[in-house]
Parts: C-alpha cells; structure tokens; sequence
C-alpha cells in the first residue's frame, strides 16, 4: 500500500494496522500533497519499477482518476477502471456504456491497473494488520504543475460519499429554493443531499450535490430520491443502495422500477408530510 502526501506518518501506522496489508510504502513529501498528476505518476512509476508489482489498484476517486490515465499511457497499458468485482487476478467486472451494459473483462497486459468502486466492497478489518512500514523510492517533482489553492465547498452534513443516508432531489423540485424541503428532512435524518445531473444542470445546485454516472457514486443504507425520474445514468450512480425510496408523482417513471418502496405522490405534499412523521 503507498502513503503519498507530507505529514503521513499517522496515515501509514493507520494503514498499516489494516487487515490483510503486508507492507506500506510511504512517501512523505510536499510534493505529494495535493496529489498533482504529473508528480503522482512519477512517484508510482518509480515505485512500480523499484517492486516490478503485477497490480496498480486504487479508488475510483477524483485523485486517482486524476493520474491513472497519464500512468497507464506510460506503461503503455489499458487501465480498467470502476470495477464492481473481482472474479480472479486477470478478470474482472465493470459497467459500460453509462451503466447500461455490466461487462466482465479480462486484461493482458503484464501489469493490471485498475480502479475500484469502493461501494461494490467491504470495508476491510481496521485492525489485525501487522505491516511494515518503509520509504518508497524517491521521485524527482516534475515541475509541470503547482498548487494554487482549494475551492471546497463547506457543510455540517455528511460526506456525499460516506454519507450511510442521501436525500436527492431531480428536476421534479422545479427550482433550487425547492431544495430547502430536502435540507429540512436531510436535517432529521442527518442525511446527506445531493441531486441528479438534470438539477444541477437546471442550476437548482451545485454540482458537487450530482450523483451519477457523470457526478458521485453512493450506497448508503437508505437512498431517498425525490422528483427524480431514474435516468440510466443516475441509477449507475445509486443502485447500490441497500434501501431505495422513490418519491414521484409519475408511477411509471423508471426509479419506481429499482425502489424498494415507490410512492407516486406531488412531492410538494408528500415530502412535507414525511418530514413532519421523522
């Protein structure tokens, strides 16, 4: 496992107490904080030819989708990327076309790089690793790009991506004062809040709410979708919610068909309604 970023000591002893890892690599330098991909391709480039490792794994995370492309093209392989599964060293499962086609692959290419959908895998014991712990080999700043700064949005809510309960609300809200019903009841259930493409697009949020193909993959404990219609793009982003809960006034709209609990009902009433009886 590599440690990239400075000041990642208390990271490492983290991971390195993680079931199932035998050796953590760190690589505590200001050069990786801010995971820049010119430098981060560098430093797992050298990491890989100092271990000649026959796997590159890492989350499908904005980080890591960030160098992986420039790192394959590099090592001149075909990365395979959001894997739902593993069926064995060389062959696994992804989703195509927007979700619409889940293929299973094979690579053959000496060196497998590949991305995983955190939310299609347990989460490993937190304890019961005895790893090492070392420096991974040094790698020179590329000095193609720096750091400027940080433009994050802040909230008191959960993390879309961890959150274990996400409100989201579609075009059905109409405009983005709307979404102030989704805040109350997000509120309750100390939820997260997030939207399909079709409401940021519209302009009723931010973007960093989107959840979808093209936005944030979730899977939390229960999955409340409000005024949102289940475009096949949207559904590749939350069908792997244990608990789905469909709020549309069309009955025949898709996201009725993977709910487990569907009511075609105005949401202006029923959302209301609902918070009230939280």
């Amino acid at each position: 496992m590599l440690v990239a970023g400075e000041g990642c000591d208390a990271v490492a002893q983290e991971a390195a107490a993680v079931a199932g890892v035998d050796n953590v690599l760190v690589a505590d330098d200001a050069a990786y904080g801010h995971f820049l991909a010119e430098n981060m391709t560098n430093l797992v480039g050298a990491c890989q030819a100092a271990g000649s490792y026959t796997h590159i794994v890492g989350p499908s995370s904005n980080v890591v989708k960030n160098f992986i492309p420039r790192l394959s093209a590099i090592l001149d392989v075909a990365p395979v990327t959001d894997v739902l599964e593993v069926k064995s060293e060389d062959t696994f499962v992804r989703p195509m076309y927007a979700g619409n086609a889940i293929a299973t692959v094979k690579s053959n290419d000496a060196v497998k790089v590949v991305t995983i959908r955190p939310t299609s895998f347990e989460k490993a014991a937190g304890e019961g690793g005895s790893a090492d712990v070392s420096a991974a080999p040094t790698a020179e700043d590329a000095g193609l790009s720096g750091w400027i700064n940080d433009d994050l949005t802040k909230s008191d809510r959960p993390e879309l991506a961890a959150a274990s309960v996400v409100v989201a609300g579609g075009r059905g809200l109409k405009n983005g004062e709307n979404f102030a019903m989704l805040d109350e009841l997000a509120d309750k259930l100390g939820a997260a809040v997030g939207a399909s493409r079709a409401a940021v697009d519209a302009g009723f949020v931010p973007n960093d709410y989107q959840i979808g193909q093209t936005g944030k993959v979730v899977a939390p404990d229960l999955y409340i979708a409000v005024g949102i219609s289940g475009a096949i793009q949207h559904l590749a982003g939350m069908k792997d919610s244990k608990t789905i809960v469909a709020i549309n006034k069309d009955p025949e709209a898709p996201i009725h068909q993977v709910a487990d609990y569907g009511l075609a009902a105005d949401l202006f009433s029923a959302v209301p309604e609902l918070t009230s009886k939280v």
